[in-house]
């Protein structure tokens, strides 16, 4: 069954492989891992959309009250043959809301680059989210942007199914190669040996993953990685930048 609705908070961290390997040794006695992947570990490739006017980006890096994405996603080795998932990110108040429809790759395909009349041609799980996926795309004039791929980390709480904790490596964009089956492959939007944290719960952060976070210093950021992939993979072309994604270590 595809969990097609996710309502959470999510904080966002950036730290070194060597937090990254202490913190899943300090929180091993009330975690698990994730149960896809191996051990918790497998690679996410999305492909994103935009609009000419980059309106998503700068209603993302402004930090609009509410603002959303569409990605496509496939996870580890997907072929064209493989399922997806389409996916509208949203973001209210610090509140995160996912909404995502699984369909055969090729059928995301089909749907991307022929802008059908009938969604009820299609096979999603979720006919309702697909429609709102193609009001949106048509609202905004969406087209694909660029691929975002990264391997993962990925760890459950024991007590609480609502606490998720994921680390992101060998985070990497392009946009000269948008067929997401062909892999996890790009320019590295951060540093090779930095990870990306993200804590994701439904209410609170537990006080003990709250002590482990201050003993080993890891620094809370909001880097995006649409922005900061955006900004890489376009150069000096996004017009009105004020400030770039900062994306190193003490910056």
């Amino acid at each position: 069954m595809v969990l097609e609705i996710f309502t959470r908070r999510e904080q966002k961290y950036l730290i070194t492989r060597t937090q990254y390997e202490m913190l899943v040794e300090l929180m091993m006695p009330y975690m698990r891992y994730d149960k896809f992947g191996v051990n918790g570990r497998y690679t996410v490739t999305s492909l994103y959309f935009e609009n000419r006017s980059h309106q998503i980006y700068f209603e993302t890096k402004n930090k609009l009250e509410f603002r959303q994405k569409l990605r496509l996603r496939i996870y580890d080795d997907t072929d064209i043959n493989g399922t997806a998932f389409f996916e509208i990110k949203q973001k209210h108040n610090r509140v995160v809301n996912k909404r995502r429809t699984a369909l055969p790759l090729k059928e995301a395909y089909r749907y991307i680059y022929y802008w059908p009349d009938r969604l009820e041609s299609y096979r999603p799980s979720n006919l309702q989210i697909m429609k709102e996926i193609h009001h949106f795309r048509t609202f905004y004039g969406l087209e694909p942007e660029m691929v975002i791929s990264y391997d993962r980390h990925a760890f459950h709480c024991l007590d609480d199914p609502d606490l998720r904790v994921t680390f992101d490596f060998n985070l990497r964009c392009r946009s000269d190669d948008l067929q997401i089956e062909h892999g996890p492959h790009g320019a590295h939007f951060i540093a090779p040996d930095l990870v990306i944290l993200e804590v994701k719960v439904t209410h609170s952060v537990p006080l003990w993953l709250t002590r482990f976070l201050q003993i080993l210093n890891c620094e809370q950021r909001g880097a995006s990685k649409f922005c900061t992939s955006l900004e890489l993979l376009k150069g000096g072309k996004l017009p009105g930048i004020l400030q770039r994604e900062k994306i190193e270590m003490g910056v």
